[in-house]
């Protein structure tokens, strides 16, 4: 067995369990179809690296299934869909027509009917239930290689930078002769000629730049024959739940719907926080004794080991220039309000992740509903952490389960922005902008996340220093 593949589940531990039921539209598996996945599967049930769960190997049926279709498949015909000439078609009826207007005809061409293709997967369902695991088992063994995964998050900043790049390629306008240019439909094209399975973790809509997005971009990416694998902890009917202008999103569920199946996974247990070997202390509070002081040596231990010196560093991100005050190679001492007081986002998070294998995250305050922005952000950093396997050590005020407390809203700025909107009150109840439940939603996750990534086995998958060595230039 592939150690790569076993360390990737050697978090969910072995500990037999009984799935409740969960309705799902996926289909009945074939379980003749890529046994050896469903076998890769069972082995490491057996061999104690997966927890027992009927609701996972349900799942994991599905997807031998559409891997076994990916082999072979192509999104091709989709591109380049083969034509008919009107005068080919013998089911086209020629009474009325003589022989001489029959060849003086134009010879009209229509789409050849094609296939439909392969429907994707959206896998919903609570925090740590093994989502992520399972897609990722599939997709390591997709012997198709135009294929991707990617953090949703990762995808749209992708999205935004070519938006932004197709509009910079745009010949100057005279002043006088407007002219609207829509990139998103060439942007999706790209994408579909690139790739043929887009595999996304998290995949949620917060933003309602993104919202007004997807549903233009994936009817595009779903009708060129793009396969997409979904991961998220909501069904798609609630996906960007309360948000603002919402009736216009809800077409893109439908197209979600209509090209991926919707499969729960959702046995009830957060297997993150269950038993195992963790990493020694890696979150530190405030008023202990000692913290800082272990931090600090921590850190040098770590530094010791980097073919760098100690000292601040500037990252460029999108023609930006982002500071960060104590880093030494490929460790970086940042400070909350550092990482998460400043507008930052996920771009900067994933130029952090690119660069650093462990950051040190000092002085977390309790995060109440009066630092919403904050907390976003320290969400996205730690998915973007998580993802990257980047390796975290916390200095903060509270114990973890108890860092996010759902109080303290209803600031000025939301006031003001209720008045600019024209909603009152009652309005704004159904808001997850203004209700925070996206946040709370997310925070759940990161709270899982941050738990697994204080074992043992995250940390030692987080040590890049033997494959890759990096330097403070």
């Amino acid at each position: 067995m592939c150690l790569g593949v076993l360390s990737c589940y050697s978090s969910w531990r072995t500990c037999s369990s009984s799935a409740p039921s969960c309705s799902s539209e996926a289909p009945a598996a074939d379980v003749c179809v890529s046994s050896e996945t469903i076998q890769h599967f069972d082995r490491l049930v057996r061999g104690g690296h997966l927890r027992k769960d009927v609701q996972q190997r349900h799942v994991i049926q599905q997807l031998a299934q559409l891997q076994h279709t990916m082999k072979t498949y192509s999104n091709s015909i989709y591109l380049n869909p083969p034509r008919l000439s009107s005068q080919d078609d013998s089911s086209k009826p020629q009474t009325g027509i003589t022989s001489a207007e029959n060849k003086s005809a134009e010879p009209t061409e229509k789409e050849a009917p094609v296939q439909p293709p392969p429907k994707g997967f959206c896998i919903y369902g609570d925090v740590g239930t093994g989502k992520t695991m399972l897609m990722d088992l599939f997709y390591s063994r997709v012997e198709n290689s135009r294929k991707k995964r990617v953090h949703f998050n990762g995808f749209m900043l992708d999205i935004h930078k070519r938006i932004h790049r197709r509009k910079q390629s745009l010949p100057k306008r005279s002043l006088g002769k407007m002219f609207t240019y829509d990139p998103i439909s060439p942007v999706a094209m790209e994408i579909s000629n690139e790739t043929c399975l887009l595999c996304f973790d998290e995949f949620q809509v917060t933003d309602i730049a993104d919202a007004m997005i997807l549903k233009q971009l994936f009817e595009t990416l779903f009708k060129t024959g793009v396969v997409v694998v979904a991961t998220s902890n909501r069904p798609p009917d609630d996906l960007y739940k309360n948000g603002l202008q919402r009736d216009t999103f809800l077409p893109f569920i439908d197209v979600l719907k209509e090209y991926c199946h919707s499969i729960c996974l959702d046995a009830g247990i957060d297997y993150r926080k269950t038993d195992k070997a963790e990493a020694g202390k890696l979150y530190y509070l405030t008023g202990e004794p000692g913290a800082e002081a272990f931090l600090d040596a921590l850190f040098e231990e770590l530094a010791l080991r980097q073919r760098s010196v100690t000292g601040p560093r500037v990252l460029s991100v999108l023609g930006r220039d982002v500071t960060l005050r104590k880093t030494c190679g490929s460790v970086a001492d940042c400070t909350f309000e550092e990482l998460c007081g400043r507008a930052l986002g996920a771009s900067d998070y994933l130029e952090m992740a690119r660069l650093f294998d462990t950051v040190f995250i000092r002085h977390v305050p309790l995060l109440t509903l009066s630092l919403k922005d904050q907390a976003r952000r320290f969400t996205t950093l730690i998915d973007n952490f998580y993802d990257n396997k980047v390796r975290v050590v916390l200095l903060a005020a509270v114990p973890l389960e108890r860092l996010f407390i759902h109080s303290g809203g209803d600031d000025e700025r939301d006031r003001q922005l209720l008045d600019d909107l024209g909603l009152s009150g009652e309005a704004a109840e159904r808001l997850s902008l203004f209700t925070a439940e996206e946040e709370i939603f997310a925070f759940q996750r990161t709270v899982s996340r941050l738990m697994e990534m204080q074992t043992e086995s995250y940390w030692v998958e987080g040590d890049r220093s033997h494959s890759k060595k990096h330097s403070n230039t």
